[in-house]
């Protein structure tokens, strides 16, 4: 491989072989569809990568993959998706409500894999779980639950806590979850306030205007944009001295409290819904899986760097403490 095309790969700028060339005559061609970039969703990429290679596919051996990006710009998805149907590919990896309706929309033939979406029957991604019925399978996850179950988890750590925020992308507005976090904020005597991001730079305006409006803690749902800045996110919950839940990573790059599915796990396990289909299954037969496995993980340092005290019922159900 050339030093050019070498970099591409590792860049994930890699686009498709020239007509003409000499190519492997079983080179398999995956097409990935990104609502965010390739950089805040490094990790994922890392477990889909990893699951491709268990299964025989070496990115850049006998496979290639073409990435687009929308780079948090979702109005950019259908062209993105539209690139890529064009692109003669086998078979496009997206994820995310956005980015599967995107596929969707720009193709019914090419067989399309959702490494994650919130709800794909209520989103019209797929007519059901058991049957799909068109080009998409993949996995899902409990969003709704989720929402609600972070909401008591803030509630249980600091019981007096009122205002409570959410960081919401207008484009991506999630309504489900939405809801049940609002019901169970309602329940429990608190106030959950949206506060809309749709780019990096406006996360930090949105922390300001927190400040401005006395919240005392912050829930962070599974949304592209967000999943992409989860460090910054973190970093400005503890510099404002906030409570924050969301996803495990949340927890892992700093925030206080993580609970929800492994994304990691589930980017890998799209490969394995990739290699059915290029073996010849038809997304209409294959189910979409929903993520049964939860992880709840407590970061302590950040606890004692924001001065609270967990209780020791939630270090009990901790699955991991970072310390």
């Amino acid at each position: 491989m050339r030093r050019r095309e070498f970099i591409a790969l590792l860049s994930g700028t890699a686009a498709l072989p020239v007509a003409g060339c000499a190519q492997p005559a079983n080179l398999v061609r995956i097409g990935f569809l990104g609502a965010a970039s390739a950089a805040g969703y490094a990790n994922q990429l890392a477990g889909f990568r990893l699951g491709l290679s268990e299964l025989g596919y070496i990115e850049g051996t006998n496979t290639i993959i073409v990435y687009r990006w929308a780079e948090g710009h979702y109005e950019r998805l259908p062209e993105l998706a539209t690139e890529l149907v064009r692109s003669n590919l086998d078979v496009i990896v997206t994820h995310g409500t956005p980015g599967t309706l995107a596929a969707k929309q720009a193709t019914a033939t090419v067989p399309i894999v959702a490494a994650v979406i919130g709800d794909p029957v209520a989103s019209g991604a797929v007519a059901s779980v058991g049957q799909p019925g068109g080009n998409i399978t993949g996995s899902s996850f409990f969003g709704p639950e989720i929402g609600r179950k972070r909401i008591e988890l803030l509630k249980e750590v600091a019981p007096r806590i009122v205002r409570i925020a959410i960081l919401v992308n207008p484009e991506n507005p999630l309504p489900a979850y939405m809801r049940a976090s609002e019901s169970a904020a309602r329940s429990l005597g608190a106030q959950l306030q949206q506060f809309p991001v749709q780019t990096s730079n406006e996360i930090g305006l949105a922390f300001d205007r927190m400040e401005q409006e006395h919240v005392e803690a912050i829930t962070v749902l599974e949304e592209a944009v967000l999943n992409a800045n989860l460090d910054l996110i973190a970093a400005l919950a503890t510099k404002r001295r906030l409570l924050s839940i969301g996803s495990k990573e949340l927890a892992d790059r700093g925030g206080l409290i993580g609970y929800g599915v492994d994304f990691f796990a589930l980017f890998r396990r799209a490969a394995v819904f990739v290699d059915m289909i290029l073996k010849g299954r038809k997304p209409a037969d294959i189910p979409i899986e929903r993520a049964m496995k939860f992880e709840f993980v407590v970061n302590l340092k950040t606890a004692a760097t924001i001065g609270i005290d967990v209780p020791t019922s939630i270090l009990l159900r901790a699955d991991k403490m970072i310390e």
